[in-house]
């Protein structure tokens, strides 16, 4: 199980987590930038404005539509724009991009659905979750040979490059190897939507993400897909900073629990995900 990624990984770019891990020396030896560091509340009220990261395409949290930012994060970020008494800028961007620039202080804070994982706690804090995160598998809705976990053994999946459900497919190795199978071949891709789309023309045969994710995929294209198993313990998504930077999280956290408060954090969520998710923990410490 502990090397099923060297034995069956396929790369299709480098990943986010690689990508965090070289990006300051790479951009060091480019001359790009001398040097980066994390700004504080106090920093950014002096300046004026707070850079906050979006990513491009991950519905239902962001997305973009008819040309204009959408989605239950950027619901938030409209929300977020009154209640800071600062300037909000927003970059929207591919995923791979987006806490590598957290990290090296880049951006301020990545408004996205960040699992928070073991790992990246090493590098980046996070705010209170904002959903969950249980990862699911999809397959084609038409394929029988696919009815229960135990029928992923030895089959393709796709999964987003530099994502926690890939460092998370240890799970589903360990599950099937109780059955007596194991992982097939990982295609990594850079956005989910690929994934969706070589999953739909047959080139894999489940993809895993979020439930939460999924159910938007199949309330879209309902003829296509159909959701399976949960193949991951529980786990959460919130908002990434860089690491220690205590002044930004309270901050971030404060604004949430005041969208909870109010109630508009609960209408969002049932407006995107279909569900509230009122038992939310405030922080979660991640045993992967």
């Amino acid at each position: 199980m502990i090397d099923y990624l060297t034995r069956h990984l396929t790369r299709r770019v480098t990943t986010g987590l690689v990508a965090a891990a070289v990006a300051l020396p790479l951009m060091g030896l480019a001359g790009m930038v001398t040097s980066a560091k994390a700004a504080t509340l106090e920093e950014i009220k002096k300046r004026g404005y707070l850079i906050v990261a979006t990513e491009d395409d991950f519905r239902p949290f962001e997305f973009v539509k008819d040309g204009k930012p959408t989605g239950f994060d950027n619901d938030l970020v409209a929300e977020l724009r009154k209640f800071a008494p600062f300037e909000i800028r927003q970059e929207i961007l591919p995923w791979t991009g987006i806490l590598a620039g957290v990290s090296t202080g880049k951006y301020d804070v990545a408004i996205t659905a960040a699992i928070i994982t073991k790992e990246r706690t090493k590098s980046l804090s996070f705010t209170s979750p904002i959903a969950d995160a249980t990862h699911f598998y999809v397959k084609r809705k038409k394929d029988t040979s696919i009815t229960s976990i135990k029928d992923l053994s030895g089959k393709t999946v796709g999964v987003q490059s530099g994502s926690a459900l890939l460092g998370r497919l240890p799970e589903l190795a360990a599950m099937l190897e109780k059955q007596g199978g194991k992982l097939g071949k990982v295609v990594e891709y850079t956005s989910y939507p690929e994934a969706y789309q070589d999953l739909a023309l047959g080139r894999t045969d489940y993809v895993v993400n979020t439930i939460i994710n999924l159910k938007a995929l199949v309330g879209e294209k309902p003829d296509v897909f159909e959701i399976g198993q949960a193949v991951s313990g529980k786990s959460y998504p919130a908002w990434a900073i860089a690491k220690d930077n205590t002044s930004l999280q309270a901050f971030l956290n404060e604004f949430i629990a005041k969208q909870k408060a109010s109630g508009k954090f609960y209408e969002l969520q049932k407006t995107w995900f279909g569900e509230a998710f009122t038992d939310l923990p405030v922080s979660f410490d991640p045993e992967f």
